[in-house]
């Protein structure tokens, strides 16, 4: 109790000769959608008080680095309440004011918007949009690896920061995706790219929860190719077309550089040209969908995946999901 007495009598010897008096810190002009707000001033009053609201976290911000974290209630800010503010303390006696960003960060859900071209592995041209959902799970991470770093403090800033980290993934991804896959096997090819992308927003201290598909297009001559293939599927010559129209497309861009053309073409378009092995049509597998560890496809209603061991847990809609997840990723549903 007597140092206590002693710390707040210095306190105040302190804030007389700085002139400065404690302040209330609170983010009260709050919008829909905004993520982040940070408190305009880095020269913070021994004394003051910070309210963290529920769905909030307050972080402090210094030279590069965080230094700590509150929760949601009511901080009065000295180095007896809130001890990581003994690194931020400038002034007479160490006891004065301290110096530091006070970053607020909301932990609501928000939805942000996606959309490009990339191109398949036939090279052919594919356009996407729709919408994904996330939230900040760890605040800390969050600061240190994007608002930080980049000096990211408005919406506006974050969502083109996060749109364009989430289209340069998808991107990669679906490029590894053939044409008869993305539009034939849609929910399949999408499951596997919620799975990678989960993993990349982890990174950034974000939960990734859901990713829905409102367009995806390609020009018509590859469309119309696309359908005869798919109509035509127990034909042995039908898949080659697909091949033959990458031939193509390899041959035009190699066209495009006549010094390099020759040599590259003559070594590349002959395997190109080559048919594939035909295999007669058999019954489909029941696949029920891809493990969340190890890419790779699982039969219904496995409780373990028989490549990588991992436990496996089932939504009632038949979606498959981590062994540890309280919420199904593709429909919202709680998990037991």
């Amino acid at each position: 109790m007597a140092v206590d007495w002693v710390g707040k009598g210095i306190g105040k010897i302190a804030r007389g000769i700085t002139g400065l008096k404690p302040v209330v810190i609170e983010w009260t002009n709050w919008k829909e959608g905004d993520i982040v707000w940070k408190y305009p001033e880095e020269v913070i009053p021994w004394g003051s008080v910070v309210v963290v609201k529920e769905m909030e976290a307050a972080i402090f911000y210094r030279d590069g680095k965080v230094y700590g974290l509150l929760k949601a209630g009511r901080h009065v800010l000295d180095t007896a309440n809130v001890p990581f503010l003994k690194g931020l303390v400038e002034g007479l006696y160490g006891t004065s004011i301290f110096r530091c960003m006070v970053i607020f960060v909301s932990l609501r859900r928000f939805d942000g918007k996606f959309g490009g071209q990339t191109q398949t592995i036939e090279l052919a041209p594919l356009k996407f949009h729709g919408k994904f959902y996330f939230r900040v799970t760890d605040p800390v991470l969050f600061v240190n690896k994007v608002v930080g770093p980049q000096n990211l403090f408005t919406t506006e800033e974050l969502s083109e920061y996060l749109r364009g980290y989430f289209n340069s993934k998808i991107m990669a991804y679906l490029s590894r995706f053939s044409l008869r896959d993305v539009f034939y096997r849609q929910l399949d090819v999408q499951e596997k790219v919620m799975m990678q992308l989960k993993s990349d927003f982890k990174e950034l201290g974000l939960d990734l929860e859901k990713v829905v598909f409102e367009g995806l297009e390609t020009t018509e001559q590859w469309r119309k190719t696309l359908f005869w293939v798919q109509t035509t599927a127990a034909v042995p010559t039908a898949p080659y077309v697909l091949q033959m129209q990458t031939a193509k497309e390899v041959a035009k861009e190699l066209g495009k550089s006549p010094g390099a053309a020759l040599g590259a073409g003559m070594m590349l378009i002959p395997p190109l040209f080559t048919p594939p092995p035909y295999a007669p049509p058999t019954a489909p597998t029941m696949v029920a969908g891809v493990c969340p560890y190890c890419g790779k496809q699982v039969p219904r209603g496995a409780s373990y995946c028989p490549y990588c061991g991992k436990k496996l847990k089932w939504c009632s809609k038949g979606h498959i999901v981590p062994a540890d997840a309280s919420y199904c990723p593709y429909c919202g549903e709680k998990l037991s």
